[in-house]
């Protein structure tokens, strides 16, 4: 299968490896992105395993959260100009507190809720109006209960975090410092499930795949016996676990100990019982396509007429 450049370099800045192997890779997987990522790491050529498509949008996304609960929503905007434009932040957090307050079933019921004078897709259509840009509501996700919330770089990143605890500890002022870290660590680390029970089977199936393939490439590995092997792949699958489950994660303010050391040791210092129950974290812009501008080819065709 004949690929473009445009692929092998896409698929390069996603693994940082070098231009043969990325069009070695995506001729090998009929030009299937994840499958040619797979191949790579099956090599032990991919350094990094991030996901195609997860192109920015522009916008901004807003976390917060109080004594009953957390919300984080997401609204794009087409230039990142209107990020910084205070009628837009208004609006976006203004829209925060819509969701808590009434609790949406979801984006299109999210628009039917009073906002000020009149809807909430009154405000939109009065912001689109003021700032000339088209601006969208995307999603919005909200918990109840004991929660935290953090926004990364003025809304690159938002993360709300949910926990199982008393009433009498999430009052503490020590418990609120502990949930803004556990919401940071989610968002500088990125995990892709809260725990082991969460890593669903064909994950972990998917992952021993890649080891034993690792192994076959590897002159040290390759001719033990299959037991062996099999046993190896099992073990070094903690090591997927702890850069992918929350709890398993090396905690971001102390290597010394990981993000359940960490819920631990605090539920201790507090007096009673803490557990992390959820998290949800958006990116801005994740999974969109961001308005492609080749100004090169502007300028020719500008030129010939």
């Amino acid at each position: 299968m004949a690929v473009s450049a445009k692929d092998v370099m896409e698929l390069r800045r996603q693994t940082d490896c070098g231009m043969m192997e990325c069009k070695k890779a995506l001729v090998k997987a009929d030009g299937d992105f994840t499958k040619a990522i797979e191949i790579l790491r099956e090599e032990g050529l991919a350094t990094a395993t991030k996901k195609a498509g997860r192109i920015a949008a522009e916008g901004m996304v807003y976390a917060v959260s109080n004594e009953n609960g957390a919300v984080v929503v997401e609204v794009n905007a087409e230039t990142d100009f209107v990020a910084k434009n205070e009628k837009f932040v208004e609006f976006t957090k203004d829209l925060a507190g819509v969701i808590a307050e009434q609790k949406p079933a979801d984006v299109d019921a999210l628009m039917a809720c009073k906002m000020g004078e009149g809807t909430v897709d009154d405000a939109l259509k009065a912001l689109i109006l003021v700032i000339k840009e088209n601006i969208k509501v995307r999603r919005f996700a909200f918990y109840e209960g004991a929660c935290a919330a953090y926004v990364h770089s003025g809304g690159t990143h938002g993360v709300i975090v949910k926990f199982d605890t008393t009433p009498e500890v999430a009052a503490k002022p020590e418990f609120a410092e502990f949930g803004k870290d556990i919401a940071m660590q989610v968002a500088a680390a990125n995990p892709s499930y809260l725990n082991r029970e969460a890593v669903p089977q064909e994950a972990i199936d998917n992952e021993k795949k890649i080891i034993l393939a690792q192994m076959a490439n590897d002159p040290k590995a390759a001719n033990k016996p299959d037991a062996i092997k099999e046993k190896m792949a099992t073990g070094r699958l903690g090591k997927f676990y702890k850069e992918n489950c929350l709890v398993d994660q090396a905690f971001i303010k102390d290597g010394n100990m990981d993000v359940n050391g960490y819920v631990n040791a605090t539920a201790k210092k507090l007096g009673g019982d803490i557990k992390i129950a959820g998290y949800i974290h958006f990116i801005k812009g994740e999974g969109l396509e961001k308005r492609n501008e080749d100004f090169a080819a502007e300028v020719a065709a500008a030129i010939k007429h």
